[in-house]
C-alpha cells in the first residue's frame, strides 16, 4: 500500500538492498488493459535492477479497461474510446505521492527518479515528462512517445499548450517500425495521430537542442535518431527496431545507461 492513497503497487528491491539506502527509482508503467505485475514480468527489468542497484515500482493505472487498467491522461481517450472524467482518480498525483512516500521510507534518492512504460504506459510516462518534469530526471517511453495531446484542429501535430514542462526532460524512446498499434508514422487511434518524429522534434524544441538531428546504426537491425547539444544536456534519443512490433522492443542495458547519467 502507498501511504494514504488507498492504492498499492508492486515494488522490486534490487539484490543486496538494505533498509535506509537511497537508490534510484524506475517507475514501470503497464500498457492499456494490462497491469503492473504483468509489466514487471514481461519487461525483464528486475534482472537489470539487480545488476545496477535500482528499485522498480510497477503500479496499476486508475481506469478499469477490460480485464486490466489504463492510465488517466486528461483530454486523451483510452483504448476503449472513453474519455477520462473529472471524477476519475488522478494518476499523476498518485505517482508523485508514491515517489514522496518511498523517499520518506528512506528507500530512494529523489534526484534519481525515472519513468518508463510500454504503449499506454509509454504515453503516460511521456505525460509525466510534460506535467511533472520537476520530479523526474529522465523518461524512457516504449512504443508510446508523445509530446502532448494531438492538436484539435490538426491532429497530425502535437498541441504545444498541453505539454509545458517546467524543466528540460532527457528522453530515450524505443519503437518498432512495424508497430501497427502505435505506428511511428502516426495515424491509427485518436490519441495517436501525429508521428513519432513529430514527438521527437517537439521534445527537442522544448529541450532547446541546437544541433541537427543525427541517425546512426547502433546494432544489427536497430538505428538511433538523436538530438543533442540541448539545454542541461537533456538529449532526445529514439531507438527504432527494424521489423519490431508493438512490444517491449528495448535493450534494457542501453536504457539504463542513458537514464542513470541524469540527476534532477
Amino acid at each position: 500500500m502507498v501511504g494514504e492513497t488507498g492504492r498499492s503497487m508492486l515494488i522490486h528491491l534490487p539484490r543486496g538492498f538494505a533498509p535506509g539506502q537511497s537508490v534510484p527509482l524506475l517507475l514501470l508503467l503497464h500498457g492499456s488493459t494490462s497491469n503492473g505485475a504483468a509489466m514487471l514480468e514481461h519487461s525483464g527489468l528486475t534482472a537489470t535492477a539487480d545488476r545496477h542497484g535500482f528499485i522498480v515500482a510497477a503500479p496499476d493505472g486508475a481506469l478499469r479497461v477490460g480485464t486490466g487498467f489504463a492510465w488517466n491522461v486528461p483530454g486523451v481517450p483510452t483504448v476503449a474510446g472513453t474519455m477520462p472524467s473529472a471524477g476519475d482518480a488522478n494518476d499523476v498525483a498518485y505517482l508523485v505521492t508514491a515517489i514522496d512516500w518511498l523517499a520518506t521510507q528512506r528507500c530512494i534518492d529523489r534526484a534519481r527518479v525515472y519513468a518508463t512504460g510500454a504503449s499506454g504506459g509509454g504515453r503516460m510516462s511521456s505525460w509525466l515528462g510534460c506535467v511533472a518534469a520537476d520530479r523526474f530526471a529522465a523518461i524512457a517511453p516504449v512504443v508510446g512517445l508523445r509530446a502532448g495531446n494531438p492538436l484539435h484542429d490538426n491532429p497530425r501535430e502535437p498541441d504545444p499548450t498541453t505539454c509545458k514542462p517546467s524543466q528540460s526532460m532527457p528522453i530515450i524512446a524505443f519503437a518498432g517500425d512495424k508497430d501497427r498499434v502505435n505506428p511511428i508514422g502516426g495515424g491509427g487511434a485518436p490519441y495517436w495521430q501525429y508521428t513519432m518524429h513529430a514527438a521527437e522534434r517537439r521534445w527537442a524544441t522544448l529541450n532547446r537542442c541546437v544541433a541537427a538531428p543525427t541517425t546512426r546504426w547502433v546494432a544489427s537491425g536497430i538505428y538511433e535518431e538523436s538530438y543533442r547539444n540541448c539545454r542541461d544536456g537533456a538529449a532526445v534519443v529514439a531507438r527504432i527496431m527494424v521489423g519490431g512490433g508493438h512490444d517491449w522492443v528495448v535493450d534494457n542495458e542501453a536504457m539504463w545507461t542513458f537514464l542513470e547519467q541524469y540527476r534532477r
